[in-house]
């Protein structure tokens, strides 16, 4: 069994779901007393936060790097980070590392082809909906991308994400805010998938509220994680 590191806490609400998950499949699939094994470096993500604000992302390219060393020595065979938006830096942390990082964007774009869907609509932070990062990855793995145009729909879309996610608390208001913009962009950009691009999306919107398929980037990633750990796939470099 692979040693997973995982660099969390942005939110500590979706890094409890890859803590649990992870060894939940991995019991599953094992048995008896199995469980996974992984080192987990849980940042403070109000300092995190106050960066991005200030737009420091060279410092906290630093930080992520500097933690992806430490997990690395620690005897991680491969580096995982538990969050959409910090995607944004993940080039930067594999240049820093000498073992793989699992990127979400690959493991979500592997279920959307899974089920012979290309064209997706994506939901996330507005780093993750306003630039490249997420969507030019996306792409190279052969989908066509669609994110909310609207300014007001981006700002709102983050700041629930914000202001109410990472706090763990679940509107219902919320929830219908995010169907009507999924269920605009079926009209307007006609998409057959939609991912939920933020690892905190998947607790508010459910696949029964929606009739396409939604593809949720924290239960992709996670599932790679779990194939990887067990090697029951190989990790692209």
């Amino acid at each position: 069994m692979k040693t997973i590191g995982i660099i969390g806490g942005m939110s500590y609400e979706s890094s409890i779901h890859y803590y649990e998950r992870i060894n939940n499949q991995v019991n599953e699939l094992v048995g008896g007393l199995t469980c996974a094994k992984m080192i987990i470096y849980n940042v403070n993500f109000e300092d995190i936060r106050k960066l991005m604000l200030s737009n420091e992302w060279d410092k906290i390219g630093v930080e992520l790097a500097s933690i992806a060393k430490t997990l690395e020595k620690a005897g991680a065979d491969y580096i995982v980070i538990a969050t959409n938006t910090m995607h944004k830096l993940a080039d930067y942390v594999q240049s820093q590392i000498n073992i793989p990082l699992i990127h979400i964007a690959d493991c979500v774009a592997d279920k959307c082809k899974e089920s012979n869907i290309s064209n997706v609509g994506l939901l996330g932070t507005k780093y993750t909906m306003v630039e490249d990062f997420l969507k030019n990855r996306l792409r190279d793995n052969g989908l066509t991308v669609t994110t909310p145009q609207n300014e007001e729909n981006i700002n709102e879309i983050d700041r629930i994400i914000f202001d109410e996610l990472c706090k763990g608390e679940i509107k219902d208001s919320s929830r219908q805010y995010y169907i009507n913009v999924i269920n605009n962009m079926i009209k307007q950009n006609d998409i057959k998938g939609v991912i939920l691009g933020c690892t905190e999306i998947e607790m508010l919107v459910k696949q029964a509220d929606l009739d396409i398929p939604i593809f949720d980037t924290t239960q992709s990633h996670i599932d790679s994680i779990v194939d990887y750990s067990l090697e029951k796939k190989l990790i692209k470099r």
